[in-house]
């Protein structure tokens, strides 16, 4: 008997230490890689209040330091048992104009993107497709043909005319990696020209929503998330671009499964800013005038916390609104889906029934400050969607700038 209890001791004692060990792993992965201070600020993570800086002789506490730099600590639980080395930046908190303003947005791709593809019907009976023939895939970019730079339609148009139905080599552009095929054009009698059986298109057009503007870098953020082609649901690889003033002009309420939609104009062709980057976490570029907003601080990331908020954002008109929402969970491990909010403002629930295609890059605040910005919606349930740092998108804004200062060392 006393053996097999001592067996039973040693089971539950690995069951035990393999509990310990699954939830600090869970406990390292939720932890941020790296926390931004004011100087002075103590190192405190209010998501994760048990954990805290690693105490003891000769251990550099950066909750104590007011030297603006990166440092080095260790989080640990209850100050002895380590967790994480994470990096810890000492700034000078950020303050941006926060807008929640409509914008429109023209872009143009860097190569002709496939959006579909037709059959060409020949003269002795048949169809072809040249294009599939050559193992072309919806949403590949063709950047070249022949000799041609395809950065438009009408470029597509006249590699396949002076190719006269010899094969071609076609420099195309899928998933990020470049590759090369041969595609012989065919001759359509109906139309009367020299065709692929590809139909491409070369820019995007739509409306978002401004998040903040920071006048002394003179760059803007928006969006939350990058420009995609409607068709293909491919992001937009960008050659140029531009913003313009937008005015919201209606409006389709969401329901489960169908994601409602701002509808907007164009206010006019003169641009008020120059996107520089279509990322995954947002449009930025640099500002050609004052964006009118709020200035407001920005909440560092490890600041955020589950609670009542508000959302910046217009439904009508040009200017914006605050309405209620509630932050439900926030997460530092994905890094574009921070945060999962939801509408709580019947005000906003009356009209849109929450959140709706356009407000993609609403601000949200919290406490007076800027955490983040909505990105998308949930189709089941339009009260709910997700949400980006705002920190993460300051970090994005600042790249503008210097991809700004290439194009003009370029030109």
């Amino acid at each position: 008997m006393g053996v097999k209890r001592m067996q039973r001791a040693k089971l539950a004692a690995a069951y035990l230490l393999l509990a310990l060990a699954a939830a600090l792993g869970w406990l390292y992965s939720c932890l941020p890689d790296r926390v931004y201070l004011e100087p002075g600020q103590a190192l405190y993570l209010p998501r994760f209040a048990w954990v805290e800086p690693q105490r003891g002789h000769g251990s550099q506490n950066v909750a104590s330091t007011r030297a603006v730099g990166s440092y080095q600590t260790t989080l640990t639980l209850g100050g002895w048992l380590p967790i994480k080395t994470i990096r810890a930046v000492v700034t000078e908190r950020p303050r941006v104009t926060v807008c929640g303003t409509p914008f429109g947005v023209k872009m143009f791709s860097e190569g002709a993107l496939i959006v579909g593809f037709s059959e060409i019907g020949q003269a002795g009976g048949g169809t072809s497709n040249p294009a599939k023939e050559a193992g072309l895939h919806l949403g590949d970019r063709v950047i070249c043909i022949g000799q041609t730079r395809t950065e438009s339609n009408e470029a597509v148009k006249e590699a396949l005319d002076a190719a006269e139905g010899q094969s071609v080599e076609v420099v195309y552009i899928r998933s990020g990696e470049q590759k090369l095929t041969t595609l012989t054009p065919v001759w359509d009698g109906a139309a009367g020209q020299w065709r692929a059986g590809m139909w491409v298109r070369d820019s995007s057009a739509g409306v978002g929503t401004l998040t903040f503007a920071d006048e002394e870098l003179g760059v803007f953020a928006g969006l939350g998330h990058p420009i995609s082609d409607s068709d293909t649901g491919e992001s937009v690889a960008l050659r140029s671009g531009e913003i313009v003033p937008c005015e919201i002009t209606g409006c389709s309420a969401g329901t489960a499964g169908s994601p409602g939609e701002l509808k907007g104009h164009f206010l006019s062709a003169h641009a008020i800013g120059t996107i520089r980057i279509n990322g995954e976490n947002g449009v930025y570029g640099t500002t050609r005038t004052h964006f009118s907003g709020q200035l407001r601080e920005i909440a560092f990331a490890q600041e955020v916390v589950t609670g009542p908020a508000e959302m910046w954002a217009t439904i009508e008109g040009e200017a914006p609104r605050a309405y209620r929402i509630q932050i439900e969970r926030v997460s530092d491990a994905d890094p574009r889906r921070n945060l999962v909010i939801r509408v709580t403002d019947p005000s906003l629930l009356s009209v849109t029934g929450g959140i709706v295609q356009g407000m993609s890059g609403s601000p949200i605040l919290q406490n007076g400050r800027l955490v983040g910005a909505v990105t998308h919606v949930l189709v089941n349930d339009p009260t709910r969607g997700y949400g980006i740092f705002a920190q993460t998108m300051l970090e994005q804004a600042k790249n503008a700038v210097q991809n700004g200062a290439e194009a003009q060392t370029a030109e």
